[in-house]
Protein backbone atom coordinates (compact mmCIF):
# COMPACT_ATOMS: atom_id res chain seq x y z
CA UNK A 1 0.00 0.00 0.00
CA UNK A 2 0.83 3.81 -0.47
CA UNK A 3 1.27 5.64 2.53
CA UNK A 4 1.93 9.16 3.30
CA UNK A 5 3.35 10.28 6.78
CA UNK A 6 3.33 13.40 8.14
CA UNK A 7 6.54 13.59 10.69
CA UNK A 8 5.91 16.54 13.01
CA UNK A 9 9.24 18.72 13.32
CA UNK A 10 8.42 18.78 16.78
CA UNK A 11 9.12 15.36 16.91
CA UNK A 12 11.59 13.96 14.69
CA UNK A 13 13.90 17.37 14.94
CA UNK A 14 13.12 18.71 18.66
CA UNK A 15 16.82 19.19 19.23
CA UNK A 16 18.27 17.62 16.06
CA UNK A 17 19.41 14.77 17.84
CA UNK A 18 20.84 12.62 15.34
CA UNK A 19 20.15 9.04 17.10
CA UNK A 20 16.76 10.28 16.47
CA UNK A 21 16.97 10.89 13.05
CA UNK A 22 18.45 7.28 12.87
CA UNK A 23 15.73 5.77 14.84
CA UNK A 24 12.93 7.22 12.78
CA UNK A 25 15.26 5.97 9.61
CA UNK A 26 15.60 2.45 10.65
CA UNK A 27 11.46 2.67 11.45
CA UNK A 28 10.85 3.90 8.01
CA UNK A 29 13.68 1.55 6.51
CA UNK A 30 11.28 -1.40 7.87
CA UNK A 31 8.15 -0.44 6.65
CA UNK A 32 9.33 0.33 3.70
CA UNK A 33 10.39 -3.33 2.83
CA UNK A 34 6.18 -3.91 2.65
CA UNK A 35 4.72 -0.66 2.12
CA UNK A 36 5.71 2.59 -0.47
CA UNK A 37 5.91 5.33 2.19
CA UNK A 38 6.28 9.36 1.10
CA UNK A 39 7.59 11.13 4.53
CA UNK A 40 6.75 15.37 5.20
CA UNK A 41 8.71 16.08 7.56
CA UNK A 42 7.73 19.62 9.63
CA UNK A 43 9.96 22.70 10.89
CA UNK A 44 9.79 21.99 14.64
CA UNK A 45 11.78 24.40 16.69
CA UNK A 46 14.62 25.24 14.31
CA UNK A 47 11.90 26.43 12.09
CA UNK A 48 10.13 28.98 14.90
CA UNK A 49 13.47 30.35 15.91
CA UNK A 50 14.65 31.29 12.22
CA UNK A 51 11.05 32.57 11.98
CA UNK A 52 10.79 34.25 14.88
CA UNK A 53 14.32 36.28 14.18
CA UNK A 54 12.66 37.41 10.37
CA UNK A 55 9.98 38.81 12.35
CA UNK A 56 12.10 40.57 14.64
CA UNK A 57 13.86 41.95 11.68
CA UNK A 58 10.56 43.23 9.89
CA UNK A 59 10.00 40.25 7.36
CA UNK A 60 6.92 39.62 6.11
CA UNK A 61 4.77 36.52 6.87
CA UNK A 62 5.40 35.31 3.27
CA UNK A 63 9.27 35.48 3.27
CA UNK A 64 8.50 33.77 7.00
CA UNK A 65 6.46 30.90 4.99
CA UNK A 66 9.42 30.63 2.67
CA UNK A 67 12.06 30.45 5.78
CA UNK A 68 9.76 27.87 7.18
CA UNK A 69 9.82 25.69 4.61
CA UNK A 70 13.44 25.67 4.16
CA UNK A 71 13.94 24.44 7.58
CA UNK A 72 11.69 21.40 6.60
CA UNK A 73 13.93 20.87 3.76
CA UNK A 74 16.85 21.11 6.27
CA UNK A 75 14.93 18.34 8.40
CA UNK A 76 13.92 16.06 5.12
CA UNK A 77 17.62 16.18 4.16
CA UNK A 78 18.72 15.23 7.56
CA UNK A 79 16.43 12.07 7.67
CA UNK A 80 17.67 11.15 4.37
CA UNK A 81 21.11 11.09 5.29
CA UNK A 82 20.10 8.80 8.32
CA UNK A 83 18.10 6.35 5.56
CA UNK A 84 21.46 6.22 3.28
CA UNK A 85 21.05 4.26 0.64
CA UNK A 86 17.24 3.72 1.28
CA UNK A 87 16.35 7.10 0.65
CA UNK A 88 15.34 8.99 -3.09
CA UNK A 89 18.56 10.70 -3.04
CA UNK A 90 16.87 14.14 -4.09
CA UNK A 91 14.43 16.32 -2.11
CA UNK A 92 11.11 16.96 -3.92
CA UNK A 93 10.54 20.27 -3.83
CA UNK A 94 6.60 20.19 -5.57
CA UNK A 95 3.90 17.56 -5.48
CA UNK A 96 5.03 16.03 -9.32
CA UNK A 97 8.36 15.73 -8.25
CA UNK A 98 7.46 13.41 -5.48
CA UNK A 99 5.28 11.44 -7.98
CA UNK A 100 8.28 11.09 -10.09
CA UNK A 101 10.72 10.13 -7.28
CA UNK A 102 8.09 6.87 -5.96
CA UNK A 103 10.58 3.54 -6.64
CA UNK A 104 10.37 0.12 -5.05
CA UNK A 105 12.09 -0.09 -1.81
CA UNK A 106 12.75 3.65 -1.62
CA UNK A 107 11.81 6.29 0.98
CA UNK A 108 10.99 9.33 -0.69
CA UNK A 109 11.31 12.43 2.00
CA UNK A 110 10.20 16.23 1.17
CA UNK A 111 9.61 18.66 3.25
CA UNK A 112 7.51 22.33 2.43
CA UNK A 113 5.94 23.22 -0.74
CA UNK A 114 3.96 26.83 -0.74
CA UNK A 115 3.56 29.32 1.51
CA UNK A 116 0.64 29.39 3.87
CA UNK A 117 0.29 25.31 3.70
CA UNK A 118 1.10 23.18 7.02
CA UNK A 119 3.29 19.68 7.13
CA UNK A 120 -0.27 18.38 7.72
CA UNK A 121 -1.80 20.07 4.66
CA UNK A 122 0.87 19.24 2.11
CA UNK A 123 0.38 15.86 3.19
CA UNK A 124 -2.85 15.57 2.92
CA UNK A 125 -2.89 17.22 -0.83
CA UNK A 126 0.12 14.82 -1.92
CA UNK A 127 -1.76 11.84 -0.68
CA UNK A 128 -5.09 13.10 -2.33
CA UNK A 129 -2.76 13.65 -5.47
CA UNK A 130 -1.37 10.26 -5.49
CA UNK A 131 -4.50 8.56 -4.21
CA UNK A 132 -2.42 6.96 -1.69
CA UNK A 133 -4.14 4.36 0.55
CA UNK A 134 -3.62 5.69 3.76
CA UNK A 135 -2.15 9.04 5.06
CA UNK A 136 -0.70 8.81 8.63
CA UNK A 137 -0.43 12.77 11.00
CA UNK A 138 2.16 11.84 13.33
CA UNK A 139 2.17 14.11 16.28
CA UNK A 140 3.11 14.39 20.13
CA UNK A 141 -1.02 13.52 20.67
CA UNK A 142 -2.26 9.83 21.01
CA UNK A 143 -5.41 11.34 18.22
CA UNK A 144 -8.36 13.74 18.12
CA UNK A 145 -9.90 14.72 21.19
CA UNK A 146 -13.12 16.59 21.77
CA UNK A 147 -11.06 19.39 22.74
CA UNK A 148 -7.62 19.99 23.21
CA UNK A 149 -6.52 17.81 25.92
CA UNK A 150 -3.90 19.82 27.03
CA UNK A 151 -5.96 22.82 28.21
CA UNK A 152 -9.26 20.36 28.87
CA UNK A 153 -8.88 17.55 31.52
CA UNK A 154 -12.38 16.24 30.35
CA UNK A 155 -11.64 15.86 26.55
CA UNK A 156 -13.02 12.67 25.43
CA UNK A 157 -10.72 10.60 22.66
CA UNK A 158 -11.98 9.39 19.81
CA UNK A 159 -10.96 5.98 17.99
CA UNK A 160 -12.79 6.61 15.03
CA UNK A 161 -14.57 9.51 13.48
CA UNK A 162 -15.68 10.90 9.99
CA UNK A 163 -14.01 13.69 7.97
CA UNK A 164 -17.18 15.80 8.70
CA UNK A 165 -16.78 15.45 12.50
CA UNK A 166 -12.73 15.90 12.10
CA UNK A 167 -13.63 19.63 10.43
CA UNK A 168 -15.91 20.16 13.06
CA UNK A 169 -13.73 19.32 16.24
CA UNK A 170 -11.05 20.92 14.45
CA UNK A 171 -12.88 24.33 14.00
CA UNK A 172 -14.07 24.49 17.46
CA UNK A 173 -10.71 23.95 18.62
CA UNK A 174 -8.78 26.18 16.59
CA UNK A 175 -11.10 29.29 17.67
CA UNK A 176 -10.32 28.48 21.23
CA UNK A 177 -7.94 30.83 22.65
CA UNK A 178 -5.01 28.97 23.76
CA UNK A 179 -5.70 25.51 22.36
CA UNK A 180 -4.19 23.33 19.57
CA UNK A 181 -5.56 20.61 17.38
CA UNK A 182 -3.64 17.74 16.26
CA UNK A 183 -4.74 18.42 12.46
CA UNK A 184 -4.72 21.40 11.11
CA UNK A 185 -8.32 23.09 9.25
CA UNK A 186 -6.62 23.19 5.72
CA UNK A 187 -5.91 19.66 6.07
CA UNK A 188 -9.27 18.51 7.55
CA UNK A 189 -10.53 19.88 4.13
CA UNK A 190 -8.89 17.84 2.34
CA UNK A 191 -8.98 14.93 3.70
CA UNK A 192 -13.00 15.35 3.49
CA UNK A 193 -12.81 16.58 0.29
CA UNK A 194 -10.88 13.04 -1.36
CA UNK A 195 -12.34 10.68 1.28
CA UNK A 196 -9.02 9.89 2.51
CA UNK A 197 -8.28 7.27 5.09
CA UNK A 198 -5.79 9.08 7.96
CA UNK A 199 -4.89 8.19 11.34
CA UNK A 200 -3.14 10.47 13.37
CA UNK A 201 -1.49 9.22 16.24
CA UNK A 202 1.13 9.97 18.66
CA UNK A 203 4.89 8.82 17.19
CA UNK A 204 6.68 10.18 19.84
CA UNK A 205 8.61 6.52 20.21
CA UNK A 206 9.91 5.52 16.96
CA UNK A 207 9.03 1.60 17.73
CA UNK A 208 5.07 2.74 18.04
CA UNK A 209 4.95 4.20 14.52
CA UNK A 210 6.55 1.03 13.54
CA UNK A 211 4.12 -1.20 15.35
CA UNK A 212 1.13 0.58 14.16
CA UNK A 213 2.04 1.12 10.13
CA UNK A 214 3.57 -2.87 10.52
CA UNK A 215 0.32 -4.17 12.33
CA UNK A 216 -3.17 -2.80 13.29
CA UNK A 217 -2.98 0.44 10.88
CA UNK A 218 -2.32 -1.48 7.52
CA UNK A 219 -5.82 -3.17 8.89
CA UNK A 220 -7.35 0.01 8.77
CA UNK A 221 -9.03 -1.19 12.35
CA UNK A 222 -9.29 1.57 15.29
CA UNK A 223 -6.21 1.44 17.37
CA UNK A 224 -5.66 2.56 20.97
CA UNK A 225 -3.02 4.60 20.37
CA UNK A 226 -4.67 6.63 17.88
CA UNK A 227 -7.89 8.15 15.96
CA UNK A 228 -9.16 6.47 12.38
CA UNK A 229 -10.79 9.24 10.49
CA UNK A 230 -12.65 7.91 7.80
CA UNK A 231 -15.97 7.12 5.51
CA UNK A 232 -16.35 3.58 6.38
CA UNK A 233 -18.59 2.40 8.94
Amino acid sequence: MLIVLSLGGSILAKDLDPDRFLKYAEVLRHISKKHTIIVVTGGGESARHYIGAARAMGADEVTCDYIGIEITRLNARLLAVALGPDAFPEIPTNYLEAAKAIRPGKVVVMGGVTPGQTTDAVAAILAEYLRADLLTIATSIDGVYSSDPNCDPTAVKYDKISPEKLINIVMAIEMKAGSKSPVDPVAAKIIERCKLDALVMDARDPALLRKILDGDATKKSPVSCGTWITVKK
